[in-house]
């Protein structure tokens, strides 16, 4: 059991380390072209890995080399590193499985696509749970969780995001960061308080050509069975496509956006495409930031969210701004996945 100075001592070390990878990638930026940062570097099981996601990565692993305290010894998962578990990746490199106290898991950079063109802000995320020896780490088992904001280069302003579970909203900090001072302000994150999606942002992920007509179709159906069909008048819901798990939750969170959700994994099982572009445990791995703020964030049908904390496994969300929120939707939800999907 972690007690709370433990709790906050891992907060603090990983809003360091989140802060030290943003520093690193802004550097790589000002020195090298983006045509050489959006190269391919490699392609993986996961997902495809470019050049500047190797810039987070290798400043991971020389800052919890250099800082990250070896009386805790840590199972490292990240985005980049050997499929599966993880395995091998920890901290100090000789700690034997008997030793490991947590798992962390890290996406250096969520948005790579976005940020590689300068067009829209990525986000480093990371989330830690005690490690047990006896099972994998699960999303549920998480501590504590942190994101950090990756912006364009016009943008010298940044958030970071950080929450313990089970403190609510006294637990979650929020800090406006000017890049070129380092100056610190804290900011209000305030999820909406709208009950119904009138006139307001509500989307399901269809970033790629795989799947976008299935999820728009499923949209559309969603839609009238809220609202009705769509006459001029009628009530507007807005679409906007973040192509970042992390940037999706940073949107509910500040109060943008009202319902968001990602259903590739169910959309490309039914049409029988690869998993590979798909949201994984490390895009989601800092869930409990919402919850913590409110907001409402679970696997479609409306179980609790949770997945294994490794970097494989495709993960469905749903999020909402609020529970009367979620209430007034789900019915309607459930009843056009059982159409689409058979859930």
């Amino acid at each position: 059991m972690l007690i709370d100075s433990e709790v906050e001592r891992i907060r603090s070390l990983l809003c360091v380390m989140q802060s030290h990878i943003q520093a690193r990638v802004s550097e790589a930026r000002q020195r090298r072209s983006s045509e050489d940062l959006s190269s391919v570097a490699a392609v993986t099981e996961s997902d495809t890995i470019y050049k500047i996601d190797r810039v987070g990565e290798e400043a991971i692993l020389a800052w919890f080399e250099a800082h990250w305290p070896r009386s805790w010894p840590v199972e490292l998962v990240m985005e980049g590193a050997p499929e599966g578990s993880g395995a091998g990746l920890r901290f100090p490199r000789d700690a034997p499985d008997s030793e490991l106290r947590f798992t962390c898991i890290i996406d250096p950079i969520d948005g790579t696509r976005s940020l590689m063109h300068d067009k829209r802000s990525a986000w480093i995320l990371s989330a830690v749970a005690p490690f047990d020896a006896s099972r994998p780490a699960r999303l549920r088992d998480t501590r504590v969780a942190v994101m950090t904001e990756l912006p364009p280069t016009k943008q010298q302003l940044a958030d970071q995001v950080s929450a313990i579970r089970g403190a609510g909203r006294s637990g979650l900090r929020a800090e406006r960061v000017d890049l070129r001072s380092g100056g610190r302000a804290p900011v209000q994150l305030r999820p909406s308080r709208a009950r119904d999606l009138c006139n307001g942002f509500a989307a399901f992920a269809r970033f790629f050509p795989q799947g976008k007509a299935l999820v728009a179709a499923f949209e559309e159906s969603l839609w009238e069975r809220l609202y009705g069909e769509s006459e001029a008048g009628g009530p507007a819901i807005f679409d906007d496509q973040y192509l970042c798990t992390g940037g999706q939750f940073y949107e509910l969170l500040a109060g943008h956006d009202r319902m968001l959700g990602d259903l590739r994994p169910l959309v490309f099982e039914k049409l029988g495409l690869s998993q590979a572009i798909t949201c994984h445990p490390y895009d989601a791995c800092t869930a409990l930031i919402l919850e913590e703020a409110g907001c409402r964030v679970s696997a479609p049908d409306g179980a609790p969210l949770d997945f294994p904390l490794d970097t494989v496994s495709p993960v469905a969300w749903v999020g909402f701004a609020n529970a009367e929120l979620e209430a007034h939707v789900r019915p309607a939800l459930e009843a056009t996945l059982g159409e689409f999907f058979g859930v």
